[in-house]
């Protein structure tokens, strides 16, 4: 947990000859407990740290299929709509993917 007291969405590093899909399935599992499906891979975002770390993250529309909740790495977990993401305090990094799910999920 590198950002403490922020809200993440849950993920990690792609591990050698793993595809980004395998990671959050994999991901989920040990932060989580659970296990899920993969409906859609969105669009790549990247952000730069002051301290020059650079990263990418790969959101993934997913549903729950199974398991028990168990929280890991985390304090605490939440089911939000998306157009409710903007009330939580976000990591720097996961802004733009909270004004990107909110666009693209957006009731008009």
């Amino acid at each position: 947990m590198s950002h403490p007291l922020l809200w993440e969405f849950p993920g990690g590093k792609i591990e050698a000859e793993e595809t980004a899909s395998a990671c959050i399935i994999r991901e989920i599992k040990e932060e989580l407990n659970i296990d899920i499906k993969i409906s859609e891979e969105l669009e790549s975002h990247y952000h730069s740290y002051p301290q020059k770390k650079e990263i990418e993250l790969i959101p993934f529309i997913c549903s729950y299929i199974g398991g028990n909740f168990m929280l890991k790495e985390h304090k605490e977990i939440r089911w939000v709509c998306f157009s409710e993401l903007n009330q939580l305090d976000w990591a720097e990094a996961d802004l733009t993917i909270v004004e990107f799910l909110q666009n693209k999920f957006s009731k008009t």
